[in-house]
Order: structure tokens, then sequence, then C-alpha cells
């Protein structure tokens, strides 16, 4: 099967220092999932899960001085 299909999106998630996690997935749910195995459940507890943008990988440098 075609990565064409199943087209994955970066996302920004918002932590509560002010800081922002960079995520990756098909969904914003897809993304956490993937954070999951990732982060510990310390570093997970940070994230706001439910603000989040969706960015383009062209716009990722506009992001860089926010991840945290």
């Amino acid at each position: 099967m075609s990565s064409f299909n199943n087209p994955h999106r970066m996302y920004l998630f918002e932590m509560k220092n002010g800081k922002k996690k960079l995520a990756y997935g098909q969904s914003p749910e897809d993304a956490l999932d993937i954070l999951r195995i990732r982060l510990t459940e310390d570093e997970m507890a940070e994230l706001l899960t439910d603000h989040f943008v969706r960015i383009d990988q062209r716009e990722l440098q506009r992001y860089v001085a926010e991840l945290g």
C-alpha cells in the first residue's frame, strides 16, 4: 500500500511550560499514540493534548525556537 493513500501530518502540541512538542501521524490521536511510545509518563503529562496545530513540513523552520 502506498503511503500516499494514508497521508501523515505534523502536529505541534502545546506544553504546560509554554514550549511545543512535535509529533507525526495520520491524525492528532495517532500522533499522540506515537508520542506515548517515545516519551515517559512525566513527559506526556506536560502535554496539553487538546491544544495543537497541524503544520506543513515546509513551515517547520518557523517553529524551531518554540520546540521543547
